[in-house]
């Protein structure tokens, strides 16, 4: 009844079988789905309130008369929204995406880690962790509830404790916790 592969018929050939059979049972028991209460819950920052900080931080920096791009990214650092205000530079794009890349990554507002850069010098290599990184001021973390869900970032004002207050004016829109950025000018 059982032959191995050469042929023979035996004990040898059935404990092969019954192996072969025991290993496929172990690996799809492996498989077995995972429960939706052992899945980590997070917070998604919806297109509407990204849209809403958007908004306002460009009316923010409009009012003041700068002309600058925001970006609103989500808690990977992809982009939510983004707005670039009449007459911004094309750079404005890139830099404001990149802060608030930044901030969400790293969690701190971009200020307060240039800051950090000046203060400590043998920190310069987080400028360099990937191309996405800008280290300037203008990007702070999205917090809401105790969590981090994204960052906004403001470029083209001239300063970036100009770029900051706009960020700012964005994430009081929506409710977000304030962030204290250093008051470098």
């Amino acid at each position: 009844m059982w032959q191995d592969m050469g042929g023979r018929s035996g004990q040898p050939a059935m404990l092969a079988a019954i192996g072969v059979i025991t290993a496929l049972l172990c690996g799809l028991s492996a498989m077995a789905p995972v429960r939706a209460d052992e899945l980590p819950n997070e917070r998604v920052l919806p297109l509407v309130i990204a849209d809403k900080a958007v908004h306002a931080a460009l009316e923010s920096c409009k009012k003041d008369g700068y002309r600058v791009s925001v970006s609103v990214v989500d808690r990977a650092g992809v982009l939510r929204a983004m707005g670039r205000g009449d007459g911004a530079g094309p750079h404005t794009v890139d830099s404001s995406r990149k802060k608030a890349y930044t901030a969400a990554s790293i969690r701190r507002p971009t200020t307060e880690l240039a800051d950090l850069i000046n203060k400590m010098p043998t920190l310069q290599a987080l400028r360099d962790m990937n191309n996405e990184i800008l280290i300037l001021g203008g990007g702070l973390p999205i917090e809401i509830a105790g969590e981090v869900v994204g960052g906004i970032g403001v470029g083209g004002a001239p300063g970036a404790h100009l770029d900051d207050h706009c960020a700012q004016e964005g994430l009081d829109a929506i409710g977000a916790a304030p962030k204290k950025v250093p008051t470098t000018k």
